[in-house]
């Protein structure tokens, strides 16, 4: 029902409707000067010419109107501070919780069967579990606290786990068998740690991980070999029943620590292409989505603007057969509204004392239509004039009332606007007492005009679920619309 409103009335458009004449922000004294058949001319030509595209809305944000939004960020950048980083950090706390449990159970263990070991196994027991637990308790204790761990511990607690499972291979060498120790399980954990990098390391650190396993690997294969004496198997089978080690079998088994390094290395990396992929198509999409709303929002006010031109040209015209200086205030007071939207348009939101300094110059232009038939009662909480508010709100609404509230009435009407403050919440009303109209069930009107179509349009992008649009009416018993906003100054 809501039929007029003007923002953002064509950037670019006024100096083509006036050859020759200055920027829009001097148009007052051009449409003064003019006669009124040329003032109305020009008028009827500017809303006719489609207008030009308006700046990025206020409301968008800062980086999206610089660019810096759609710039997009390096791979060091993401990886350091990105949602990279966040995954890696989260799984490297999990990581970490695990490796206390196993060392837990592993030192459980060792406790259970140390009546039936050596002294010297013993020894070597406590000498790895013990620093390896404490490293890993330690890391609860000073860094869990914070928002991020240290970046380096995605490096250090691999090559601790890794210098760790070697260390026991050759505690168990050096003072049982070396052929045992080379033989046991525990080379197996050297594939667990690697496993585990694609989801708490970089490529790179990924990468050394790797190389550390194959390194401190064959040069514990070495030292048994060149120091203990450990000897060689003709073939797998006889190394598997004897004492010996196969060549075949080393060398096999390095071959895979380099190939589960490889892929370690590999699935880090892909890793790191998904993330980033995502994490680009996530900003691209957001930025198609403000582009869209901020398109829909200027599509809004571009509907408003012919119509609210039309509405005062129509005012305009009606006066001049009658009265001749009241048409030329009225253009007067036409210019000047048109020089505050225009020193507006690129704003979404304004604060009240500007809408209610536009909406003044509005309301002179009627009372000059209207004269006696038309009262306009205000109330302003003076705390909230300093509140943000859409631009050019409340003109919509009361040209709505006038239109089709008061204007219908021989007798004329009366419209009350109030503002106040309830709390977080800005409320804003505009009620007339004019001929009022018919709502459904639902209290909603059976159609909306363009300006109410648009202002529940407009809110309901710049703030969501966070406002209140209501209407309230009776056929001749007036017509009311009720805002509710989010008090911000």
């Amino acid at each position: 029902m809501v039929t007029g409103g003007f923002p953002n009335v064509f950037p670019g458009v006024l100096p083509n409707a006036f050859p020759g004449a200055p920027k829009p922000a001097h148009t007052r004294p051009i449409l003064t000067k003019r006669s009124r058949a040329s003032a109305l001319s020009h008028f009827t030509v500017m809303t006719l010419v489609a207008p030009s595209p308006s700046p990025p809305a206020a409301a968008v944000p800062p980086s999206a109107l610089d660019g810096t939004a759609d710039a997009d960020v390096g791979p060091n950048r993401s990886f350091e501070s990105g949602p990279l980083a966040e995954l890696r950090d989260r799984a490297e706390r999990q990581l970490n919780a695990v490796r206390a449990v196993v060392l837990t159970l592993l030192a459980t263990a060792a406790f259970a069967y140390a009546p039936s070991l050596t002294p010297a196994l013993r020894v070597v027991n406590i000498s790895i579990l013990v620093p390896t637990l404490a490293w890993t308790l330690a890391q609860y204790l000073r860094w869990y606290d914070r928002p991020r761990l240290p970046g380096w511990l995605t490096l250090a607690n691999p090559v601790v786990d890794i210098t760790a499972v070697t260390a026991a291979m050759a505690g168990y060498g050096l003072t049982q068998s070396a052929t045992l120790a080379l033989k046991s399980p525990m080379f197996l954990a050297y594939f667990v740690i690697l496993a585990a990098r694609p989801v708490t390391s970089s490529t790179r650190r990924a990468a050394a991980a790797a190389v550390l396993t194959v390194v401190e690997y064959t040069v514990l294969v070495g030292y048994f070999v060149v120091q203990r004496g450990v000897s060689f198997a003709a073939s797998p089978l006889s190394a598997a029943a004897g004492t010996g080690i196969a060549p075949l079998d080393e060398g096999a088994k390095l071959l895979l620590l380099a190939v589960a390094g490889t892929i370690a290395i590999y699935a880090t990396a892909w890793h790191e292409r998904l993330v980033v992929a995502y994490s680009r198509a996530a900003r691209e999409r957001e930025r198609l989505e403000m582009r869209l709303t901020r398109a829909q929002l200027e599509s809004l006010k571009n509907q408003l603007q012919p119509h609210f031109l039309f509405n005062a040209l129509n005012a305009i015209t009606a006066l001049i057969p009658t009265d001749a200086r009241a048409a030329q205030r009225t253009v007067h007071g036409l210019s000047e509204l048109l020089r505050l939207s225009l020193n507006s348009s690129a704003e979404n939101e304004v604060r009240l004392d500007r809408e209610l300094e536009l909406l003044g110059h509005y309301l002179g232009i009627q009372r000059l239509r209207f004269q006696d038939r038309l009262t306009v009662q205000m109330a302003i909480d003076p705390g909230v004039r300093r509140a943000f508010v859409p631009n050019l709100l409340l003109q919509p609404l009361v040209e709505n009332a006038i239109r089709h509230g008061i204007g219908p009435r021989a007798a004329g009407g009366s419209i009350d606007i109030s503002v106040t403050r309830h709390d977080d919440v800005l409320r804003l009303r505009v009620a007339d007492d004019g001929v009022g109209a018919r709502l459904d069930r639902q209290r909603r009107l059976a159609r909306e005009g363009v300006g109410l179509g648009n202002t529940r349009a407009r809110l309901q992008h710049l703030y969501g679920d966070r406002h209140r649009l209501a209407v309230s009416a009776a056929p001749g018993s007036g017509f009311a619309v009720e805002i509710d906003l989010p008090y911000r100054i």
